[in-house]
């Protein structure tokens, strides 16, 4: 099984010259007020990041620029270590639960969910697998504040109208990880500790972060109208916070270089450093293509998106896989050519109004594409 490990562009196969530009293509976003300057005709998208590149698990940058908070009367350097809002790519996560679980026989991947959740409906693509690809019908989103408690969100979702076809639905992942915790009577966080942080010795990676690590958590947003101002150490996303900040969409805290170990072990086919979380046939049918006909944006494995030239940029290809978040997070990787690029950033500090497009994410992905040597 192949290992992350620090080593020069020759080791990995790489253009040095390329390799050189892959940093500054992530400085050149910076907002004003530090290090970067503004970004240049682009305009700032984040106050700080971390960027993670790799090929065949030789890291060839890793480096961190601007603040992990700059608002609120505090301004923290980034750092390598900086542990962000993973937002949407804590679905990465739940999604390899859900599979390991089907792994160990605990889950049906094509079962009706009201088997296991009553009041579901029963209904074509309402199953683990229509949650983990999008396709079960329930809108992308509401507001779940209104709803308290596990029965009254459930309940919400639930009673949604099915439309069929393709939409990308943090509802579904929602319930998804209620139906691994129903099947197993462990909690999410539990679950994800057992499955995948835990054999992959993600030390960093968790909801809810302590006390203690508060320091090198990374600032988002300036909410008040759920109660807060400037959120650091707890879940930016507003329904994973009214959940307790532990949901199947939202809530994981994590560093580049633990996001990158968790792409590493699915580019090594479910393991790494001696340790297994999928077999490799559950690999192969995570990255398989499970929407096809439904168009590019429903490109989809089981959790994985799939081939997205919008945010992966020239990274994309017909074997890439990945995730983006909300907060400014993203992972691709791509075991046609080995190379894995992690991007951390905080572009919802203190608004989510700055980098809203997907141009930051896809400089750098430009400039470890085109330092591929074949």
């Amino acid at each position: 099984m192949t290992e992350l490990r620090y080593g020069t562009p020759d080791e990995a196969g790489l253009d040095a010259a390329g390799v050189a530009r892959i940093v500054p293509a992530a400085r050149s976003f910076l907002t004003g007020g530090g290090e970067g300057e503004g970004g240049g005709e682009r305009g700032g998208a984040y106050p700080g990041f971390v960027v993670l590149a790799a090929r065949h698990g030789v890291v060839v940058a890793h480096e961190a620029g601007g603040s992990a908070v700059r608002y609120g009367g505090e301004d923290v350097p980034a750092r390598r270590g900086t542990v962000f809002d993973l937002a949407s790519v804590s679905k990465l996560f739940t999604a390899v639960v859900a599979v390991a679980l089907a792994e160990r026989g605990a889950l049906d991947l094509d079962a009706p969910v009201a088997r296991v959740l009553p009041g579901f409906p029963d209904a074509p693509g309402m199953t683990a697998r229509g949650l983990l690809t999008h396709t079960s019908g329930l809108p992308p989103v509401i507001d779940l504040a209104p709803f308290p408690g596990r029965a009254g969100w459930l309940g919400a979702i639930a009673a949604q109208p099915l439309r069929p076809g393709y939409a990308y639905s943090d509802l579904g992942l929602i319930a998804l990880g209620a139906v691994c915790e129903t099947v197993t009577g462990r909690g999410l966080d539990a679950l994800v500790a057992e499955l995948v942080t835990g054999p992959l010795e993600l030390r960093d990676t968790g909801y809810r972060p302590s006390a203690g690590l508060l320091p090198r958590v990374a600032a988002t947003e300036v909410q008040p109208w759920t109660g807060r101002g400037l959120v650091r150490g707890t879940v930016h996303d507003e329904n994973a916070y009214h959940l307790g900040g532990v949901a199947g969409h939202a809530g994981l805290f994590s560093t580049a270089w633990d996001v990158a170990v968790l792409a590493q072990a699915v580019l090594n086919g479910g393991g790494y450093g001696g340790r297994r979380v999928l077999a490799p046939a559950s690999v192969r049918e995570m990255l398989r293509q499970q929407n096809a006909g439904l168009g590019p944006e429903a490109s989809r494995g089981l959790g994985w998106q799939l081939d997205q030239p919008n945010w992966m940029g020239e990274l994309a290809s017909p074997t890439a896989f990945g995730h983006s978040g909300f907060t400014g997070t993203s992972v691709v990787a791509d075991p046609a050519t080995g190379v894995l690029l992690v991007l951390l950033t905080n572009r919802v500090h203190p608004t989510r109004e700055q980098g809203a497009g997907h141009a930051y994410r896809r400089a750098p992905a430009r400039e470890l594409a085109r330092a591929v040597q074949l």
